[in-house]
C-alpha cells in the first residue's frame, strides 16, 4: 500500500444525473475494499462540472447511497481532517497544481476546440476512452506566454494565475513524453502498459472556461486526502496512465488503483446515466431492496 499502512478509500460521484446501478456496484466494492481493511471511505462530491451540475443531484446522491447501505467516515456531509469535500470549494488547490506544472513547463496553452481536433488526420482513442490524440497544433507554445491579450497576475499571496479578456479562449494541456510507457498493475486487471503519444496524447489539465479537468482535480484530491487505493470503473484505465504522469510531475506518489468492470444493460450498452430504469432512485421506487440488488453481483 503506497500512502503507509493504513488503508484509505473513496467514492467520488459527480452530480450530473441519478445514480444507477453500475455506480452503485463500483462503490460497493470500494466499500468492501475499505472494510476488509478496517480503513476508512471518504465521500467526494465533483462538483466541477457547471453546465451539467444540478443541485437536486447532490441531496439525491446521498440519499440514495444511504439507502443502499454505503457509510463513510468523511465526506461532504460530515466532514473530515482532509475537506473540503465539494470539488468546487478546492480551487485553490487546483490552482497552485496548475501553477506548479505551468512554471515546469509540463503544460502549454492550446487554442483548439475538440472540434479541430477531431477534424485533424488523427483519430480518436477507441473503446472506452473516448478522449481524442491530440495532434500537436499547439505543442511548440510556451507555458510562460499562453496567448496574446492575456495578463499574468503573480501576487505573491496567491498562485500565478492569467487573466483572460472577454471573449479569449485556451485550455491548458499536459505535454506527453512520446514514446514512453506508462505501466501500472490493477488490483482486478492485472498489468497495464499504454505508450504515450500513442494510445493517448498530450491532455487537458484546464478547461477553457477557467475550470480544472477531471485529470487534474482526481491527482490533486486523492493525493491532498491521502487515498490509498482508487476504485473505479474501467473506461479509466487510460485515464490511469495519465494521471500516473501528473502524479510524477506533481512529485507526488500515486495510489493503488482496482478497475471494475463495467455493468452493461442487455443490447451491451454500458449503463449511463441516461438508463433512468436502472437508477438507485427507480429500482427503489419499484420495491427493490439493496440486498435483492446485490445479491445478483
Amino acid at each position: 500500500m503506497n500512502r503507509g499502512t493504513h488503508y484509505r478509500g473513496r467514492m467520488a460521484p459527480s452530480p450530473t444525473g441519478f445514480l444507477h446501478l453500475g455506480h452503485a456496484r463500483t462503490f460497493w466494492t470500494a466499500h468492501e475494499h475499505a472494510r476488509a481493511h478496517g480503513g476508512e471511505l471518504i465521500l467526494r462530491n465533483e462538483d466541477l462540472d457547471a453546465m451539467r451540475f444540478q443541485m437536486e443531484f447532490v441531496g439525491a446522491m446521498l440519499e440514495d447511497l444511504r439507502w443502499f447501505g454505503f457509510e463513510w467516515s468523511e465526506g461532504p456531509d460530515i466532514g473530515g481532517p482532509c475537506g473540503p469535500y465539494n470539488q468546487s470549494e478546492r480551487m485553490d488547490f487546483y490552482r497552485a497544481a496548475l501553477e506548479q506544472l505551468r512554471a515546469a513547463n509540463f503544460v502549454y496553452p492550446c487554442i483548439c476546440s475538440r472540434k479541430d481536433i477531431q477534424a485533424a488526420t488523427r483519430a480518436p482513442h477507441a473503446n472506452d476512452d473516448d478522449e481524442p490524440i491530440y495532434p500537436g497544433t499547439c505543442r511548440g507554445r510556451s507555458s510562460k506566454l499562453p496567448v496574446a491579450g492575456c495578463k499574468l497576475d503573480e501576487s505573491p499571496d496567491k498562485p500565478a494565475t492569467f487573466n483572460r479578456p472577454p471573449g479569449t479562449r485556451f485550455s491548458w494541456r499536459f505535454r506527453v513524453p512520446d514514446g514512453e510507457i506508462i505501466s501500472f498493475t490493477d488490483g482486478n486487471f492485472g498489468r497495464q502498459q499504454y505508450v504515450a503519444g500513442k494510445d493517448f496524447g498530450d491532455f487537458v489539465v484546464w478547461r477553457h472556461d477557467d475550470v480544472p479537468a477531471y485529470q487534474l482535480a482526481c491527482v490533486v484530491d486523492d493525493a491532498a486526502m491521502r487515498i490509498s487505493e482508487v476504485v473505479r470503473g474501467a473506461d479509466l484505465l487510460v485515464s490511469t496512465a495519465r494521471q500516473i504522469l501528473l502524479y510524477r510531475a506533481l512529485e507526488l506518489t500515486p495510489p493503488e488503483f482496482f478497475h471494475c468492470e463495467l455493468m452493461r444493460d442487455g443490447t451491451g450498452q454500458r449503463l449511463a446515466k441516461r438508463h433512468d430504469a436502472l437508477s438507485l432512485r427507480q429500482l427503489r421506487s419499484q420495491g427493490a431492496s439493496p440486498v435483492e440488488l446485490r445479491s445478483h453481483w
